[in-house]
Parts: structure tokens; C-alpha cells; sequence
């Protein structure tokens, strides 16, 4: 069925044009003043109310499907809420501490070099998100003037997306290919490492020859003391995240309960360290279970079922129809996604990919799903509200879109480009 084909029924017309409505106020989220999470929670519940109201006679059978796509979605759910969990654990025992003491330089541009290599390879074994939180924090105790903070924030936000790209847990929409089964964890490893690298390097140059000198001595800060039991949490929790790709390889079972597995024996283990002092008891995982973001993830489930009511009415495959005429080339789809998330968040739109290119036609593992991991993955640097990383930056260090856009936009493209380059010309 192609977009010629499509029924433009009133009923798609609602659907479509609820949706749009809610697709931007999210987008200007912090124009409005509306979290994005609240307006992602009632575009999935009107979007579906619709489509079984007006979709079919019996609204058991609707609301069939329906629980079938919330199957799907809460193995997302799940996966997310575990490492979300996992991460924050560390972080309450001041486990990330021990990596960012590492730090000590005031020469500009080995810190700009250690910053970016540091984000590149641990967003790859956490997420780029909580990486670039990480390392903003960090760089607000290196660097005091605001202005060059923003700058090295921003190879921070390029290098954690690139980062996370090549790996099945470093983002969001790569956990999602790969628990939907469109990619396999060393599938996407050995295809996507070399393209995200060179996305990473050619910006890195670019702020490089723009970086000199030293910088000013920050203002002394109050030395944070390690929780007791914080090497032991960071260990374990790395292990426990790199543990579930291996995990999933050899039962195959879904990776959130690889995730699931990793968390109880954390949990087990803290909970052994603390339970026998009082004034711990912010170290243990039902504390921890306040911090992590709860908001986050109800944004994800709110987004991706309401793209999943478009999949239902038929919108996403007429779309995908449209494409495949209009650009002919998958390479060219992917590349033209990748763009497209520079502007709007990438979960969304790699859930609508998959979502627009059944399992059935395009099985796991072919250079299509390899191409759209790395392209969301990093297109999404280009502009600040193209990934959840660079949303964060914008939050913490206050940047507003054009700032970002003066700074990183350029650098961004070029190593998006390149990347991509790099991927066609190996395969």
C-alpha cells in the first residue's frame, strides 16, 4: 500500500493531525513550558482511543492489539528501567569519582582530548545520556569560564552520541533495534565502531586546531569522600551492564532479563554491604529507586505507543512505501533519517523506522539496520534537540538552540558525512 493507495479517512486525518500537534509541542518543550513526558502519555492514549473507537466494531479486538504493542514496548521499558537503576546506584556511591579523579590537566586541548575519549568509550558501556551528565557536571569543576565550558560541552555531546551508536547499550534507539531483534550485538559492534569513530575524530579535529594555551585554576572545590563499598559498585555495575549483550548471546533470553539479573545480584550485594548501618541507607536500591528518572521513562513509553497507534492504522507503512519510491536507495533512506533526527528526537523516529520496515522483509543484521543505528545515533549531535544527550547539556549548562548551532552544527555535519562514507566504502 503506498501513500497514493492510502485511505485518507476522517478517522487517519484525527489520528495524524493529533499526533503532529503533540510531536511539537514536544519539540518546543521548553518554549511552552509543557513536559514532554505529560504531552507523550496523552498523545499515546488519545491516538489509540481513536484508532479502536473508530477502527473496529468490537473494541475487545482492538484493544488486543493494543496489549500486544505493550508487550513489545515493555521489554524497553524494563531494559531501561534496570540500567537506569544500575547507573544511578553507581553514582550514589560517588563510583564515577574514581574515573573523572583521573582528570588532571589544564592544558586546553588535552582536556578537550581526554573528555572526548573518556565520553566516546563510556557512553559505549553506559548510555550517551548519562555520560554527557557525567561529564558536563565534571567540566563545571575544570573549566570556570561558561563560555568555553559550552564549547568542550558540545565535543561532549558529539562524542557521547557517537559513542553510543556502535553498541547495543550505549543509546536508547540502538537497544531498541536490537531487542526488536534488527540488530545482533556483535553485528553492530564490528560494523558501526569505524564509521562512529571517524563521526567522533573529524569534529575533534576541527575544535583541536580552534583550542590553545591553559586554562584558568577553577576555584577549589569541597573534595567529595567515596561511599564505602564504591569500587565494588563500579565493577560490578559495569560488569553487570557489559554482562547482559554475553548474556543474551549465550541463553537467549531478552536482554532486560539480562538487565533484570544484573540488578538483583547489585542489589543483593549492596544491600549485604549496607543493611547493618542506618546512615546507609541511601546506598541501598530502594533509595536509589527515587533518583532515577521516572519522567524519562514515561516519555518513552508514552512516544513509543503513539507512534505504535500510527503503525496500527496503517500511516507507517503507506509512509514506508512512499520512501522506498521517492529515494529507492536504503542507504539514502537511512542517511535521509539520520538527518531528520537531527531536528526531531531520534527514539520516536527509529521506533516509526522499525515500526514502517517489518522483521519480515528486513531480517536482522542487514547494512539497513546497521546504517539507521549509526545515522540516529549520530545525526542526532547535529542540532541540541536531536538526542537526549545534547537536550541534557542544554539543561545543566543553560544553551540555548543557536548557540549550539554556531558551535557544533558544522563539525557535527562533517563528521556525520564522513562516517557515513566510511560505512559504504567497507560494505
Amino acid at each position: 500500500m503506498s501513500m497514493h493507495d492510502f485511505t485518507w479517512d476522517l478517522e487517519t486525518i484525527l489520528i495524524t493531525t493529533i499526533f503532529l500537534l503533540g510531536y511539537l509541542a514536544i519539540i518546543f518543550e521548553y518554549t511552552i513550558k509543557l513536559h514532554k513526558s505529560g504531552v507523550a502519555l496523552l498523545l499515546a492514549v488519545m491516538t489509540w482511543l481513536i484508532y479502536i473507537v473508530t477502527h473496529h466494531a468490537n473494541v475487545g479486538e482492538g484493544v488486543k492489539i493494543l496489549g500486544e504493542f505493550v508487550g513489545q514496548v515493555a521489554q524497553i521499558i524494563f531494559f531501561l528501567m534496570g540500567a537506569m537503576t544500575l547507573v544511578e546506584l553507581i553514582d550514589s556511591h560517588k563510583g564515577f569519582k574514581i574515573i573523572t579523579d583521573k582528570i588532571k590537566t589544564h592544558s586546553r586541548r588535552k582536556l578537550l582530548w581526554i573528555i572526548a575519549v573518556v565520553s566516546f568509550f563510556l557512553s559505549a558501556v553506559l548510555d550517551n545520556l548519562t555520560t554527557t551528565i557525567l561529564m558536563v557536571s565534571l567540566l563545571r569543576k575544570l573549566v570556570p569560564q561558561h563560555s568555553e565550558r559550552i564549547l568542550m560541552g558540545c565535543i561532549v555531546v558529539i562524542a557521547a552520541n557517537a559513542g553510543g551508536a556502535w553498541t547495543p547499550i550505549g543509546d536508547v534507539t540502538t537497544t531498541m533495534l536490537w531487542i526488536d531483534h534488527r540488530v545482533s550485538s556483535l553485528g553492530v559492534i564490528k560494523t558501526i565502531v569505524f564509521p562512529a569513530i571517524v563521526a567522533f575524530l573529524i569534529p575533534m579535529f576541527w575544535y583541536t586546531f580552534r583550542l590553545k594555551g591553559r586554562l584558568p585554576k577553577a576555584e577549589k572545590q569541597l573534595k567529595e569522600k567515596l561511599e564505602p563499598g564504591a569500587n565494588v559498585v563500579l565493577s560490578l555495575g559495569i560488569a553487570g551492564l557489559i554482562f547482559v549483550p554475553i548474556f543474551k548471546a549465550i541463553t537467549g533470553m531478552p536482554p532486560y532479563t539480562g538487565i533484570l539479573l544484573s540488578l538483583s545480584v547489585l542489589w543483593i550485594v549492596t544491600d549485604l554491604m549496607h543493611f547493618k548501618y542506618e546512615e546507609r541507607s541511601h546506598l541501598r536500591v530502594p533509595h536509589v529507586l527515587t533518583r532515577v528518572d521516572t519522567s524519562g521513562i514515561l516519555f518513552f513509553l508514552g512516544i513509543l505507543l503513539a507512534v505504535n497507534a500510527l503503525e496500527a492504522a496503517g500511516l507507517l507503512h503507506a509512509l514506508a512505501e512512499w520512501m522506498n519510491e521517492a529515494f529507492k536507495s536504503q542507504d539514502t533512506i537511512a542517511l535521509v533519517l539520520g538527518l531528520l533526527s537531527a531536528c526531531i528526537d531520534n527514539v520516536p523516529l527509529v521506533a516509526a523506522t522499525m515500526a514502517m520496515y517489518p522483521l519480515a522483509q528486513y531480517p536482522m543484521d542487514i547494512p539497513f539496520w546497521h546504517l539507521i543505528a549509526y545515522t540516529a545515533g549520530t545525526g542526532g549531535s547535529i542540532f541540541i534537540i536531536g538526542s537526549s544527550a545534547g537536550v541534557a547539556m542544554m539543561g545543566i549548562e543553560k544553551v540555548d538552540f543557536f548557540d549550539y548551532l554556531k558551535k557544533a552544527a558544522l563539525p557535527a555535519l562533517f563528521g556525520y558525512f564522513a562516517g557515513y562514507a566510511v560505512y559504504v566504502a567497507m560494505h
